[in-house]
């Protein structure tokens, strides 16, 4: 069971995914890196939730492996700095790990004190 709930969650998540990546493509001038900061950002802020919050086993593993780990992508994230650096366009490549390394680690705490405080109501 516990390999059906992950598979279902990283189904889900990699759909919302190419929904998300796509729609923000679509409404947005930004870089096409900024769609895949923007999933990693909210997919770090959310796993901050999930963490926090007394879940049940399976359902952690269903939002934070299986959904949450098909919505973050970190093998788009180095193929698009590899893309960069062949651009040399090195400060982009600078920014965009930094941002997405503290700010990922930053939302994350800041979902994790939201899902305390959701907690706490």
């Amino acid at each position: 069971m516990t390999i059906f709930l992950i598979a279902i969650g990283g189904f889900l998540g990699a759909i919302s995914r190419y929904w998300t990546a796509n729609m923000f493509r679509a409404f947005t001038k930004l870089p096409t890196y900024s769609a895949t900061l923007t999933v990693n950002l909210i997919g770090s802020f959310l796993l901050g939730i999930v963490l926090a919050l007394h879940l049940h086993a399976e359902t952690k593993l269903f939002f934070g492996i299986g959904f949450l780990g098909s919505f973050t992508t970190f093998s788009t994230f180095v193929v698009e700095n590899m893309t960069l650096a062949k651009e040399n366009n090195w400060r982009n490549v600078i920014m965009y790990i930094l941002i997405s390394v503290i700010g990922g680690v930053i939302l994350a705490f800041i979902g994790m004190i939201i899902g305390k405080l959701l907690l706490n109501m």
